[in-house]
């Protein structure tokens, strides 16, 4: 690490960005234009082979440097856009909690920039006694923690709000949160380095991508769980998850995880960046918004069964999974009429803070028409509304953090749809 003056140089506070301008671009890195309906091809497919009618016959496939999935099992993102976009994640094809790294949501405002971590600096300036400048090895030597949390975009099931229809799944609905366990060092550690002057009240987070994407954090986040992180799930974070750095802070809305991060300042006020006023400013009924609404609320969505499942008459397992940015999930209750009657479902343990949570329910379906839904309740008391709820008080212009209770309408014929309103 390097100490520097009180005036961060030009120099040291580009060299992340300038490397990024002038790197080779790497093929793959930006998605093509699809249809978000249809899930991508897997990036990485099990090479073709003979299946044979009995496996204990043969010997199998020698080992390999990195495994891949069997050719049967073919999950995938759904890549929208190229600098700016998006690519789901299958909620409906994943079991459990943990998302596989390369199943994880992505969201981008400029593409993902090509990185070389030994080139990569963190700059830490402002309102600090000793401004200094780390690189990810200095990093390391801190003490490190690995932890459990989601992660889940602001706009999170915008689609399904301004656009339900009944083909989609729980990857277009709700595919823009993943959930799994960040290794880094608190930024607390980091801050106690520098020494925060007492003036600081916010510090201002910006990323080596082209769009310098930004955003303003209380301090107080600081000082309780936010991380300097550099793996997820026991790997190297990927490119797309912010390579070689990135700052996450649990239960916070995913932008403000700012990704490539390349410069904390620490500040008396909010930055007012572009990020947090063109974007990320939620309008209201009555010609207000919200701002710095960083808080994701209590949520659940039901992933099986889901569109495009289509189930026979009998027991069947409802299974989803509920989260909270404010803590724990308290509860999880699931009704297949409508929301006439509601039935506590069960709660796979560990239920963590600001993680998912596994949820399941049996239900004998008679084969009648039925609608399933759920709904969440964390440890603060909050309740995931209904969409009247949620609508009166936010308006249907709004255009974040959509935490309404989502509805499933299972036909006669088993198939299951979206029903969007709830």
């Amino acid at each position: 690490m390097k100490r520097e003056d009180d005036s961060i140089s030009r120099r040291d506070l580009l060299a992340g960005a300038a490397f990024t301008a002038g790197a080779t671009l790497i093929p793959g890195l930006r998605g093509q234009p699809q249809n978000p309906q249809a899930p991508a091809k897997a990036a990485i497919a099990a090479p073709p082979q003979t299946i044979p009618a009995d496996p204990t016959a043969a010997p199998g496939s020698p080992t390999s440097a990195q495994s891949v999935r069997s050719s049967f099992e073919n999950p995938a993102r759904t890549p929208v856009g190229q600098q700016a976009g998006s690519s789901l994640t299958p909620l409906h094809q994943l079991t459990g909690t943990m998302t596989p790294n390369d199943l994880m949501f992505e969201r981008h405002h400029s593409g993902v920039p090509a990185i070389d971590p030994s080139r990569h600096k963190l700059v830490i300036h402002g309102l600090v006694d000793r401004p200094m400048t780390f690189t990810l090895d200095d990093l390391k030597r801190f003490p490190s923690v690995s932890r459990i949390h989601f992660l889940e975009c602001s706009g999170n099931g915008r689609a399904a709000y301004k656009s339900p229809a009944p083909d989609m799944t729980p990857q277009i609905v709700d595919g823009l949160t993943c959930n799994g366990e960040w290794t880094g060092v608190p930024l607390a550690t980091v801050m106690r380095e520098v020494g925060v002057r007492s003036p600081a009240s916010w510090f201002f987070a910006e990323g080596s991508d082209s769009a310098k994407m930004s955003r303003s954090i209380p301090i107080g986040k600081a000082w309780d769980d936010a991380l300097l992180v550099w793996a997820f799930n026991g790997e190297a974070l990927r490119p797309s998850n912010g390579y070689p750095i990135r700052l996450f802070l649990p239960g916070y809305e995913g932008n403000t995880c700012v990704k490539w991060l390349r410069r904390i300042k620490l500040t008396d006020q909010p930055n007012m960046s572009k990020d947090e006023t063109s974007k990320y400013t939620d309008p209201l009924p009555g010609g207000k918004a919200r701002q710095f609404s960083f808080l994701m609320d209590a949520k659940s969505v039901i992933t099986s069964p889901a569109t495009p499942a289509r189930i026979d008459r009998g027991w069947h397992e409802v299974s989803g999974i509920a989260w909270s940015g404010r803590g724990k999930i308290q509860r999880v209750e699931v009704s297949t009429d409508g929301g006439v009657t509601w039935r506590p479902a069960e709660l796979q343990t560990p239920v963590l803070s600001k993680a998912h949570t596994r949820f399941t329910s049996m239900w004998d379906w008679n084969g009648g028409a039925s609608i399933l839904m759920s709904r969440a309740t964390d440890d603060t008391g909050y309740t995931q509304p209904t969409r009247a709820v949620f609508e009166s008080t936010r308006g249907k212009g709004t255009d974040y953090h959509y935490n309404y209770i989502r509805a499933w309408q299972v036909g006669a014929d088993g198939t299951v749809t979206f029903a969007g309103l709830a």
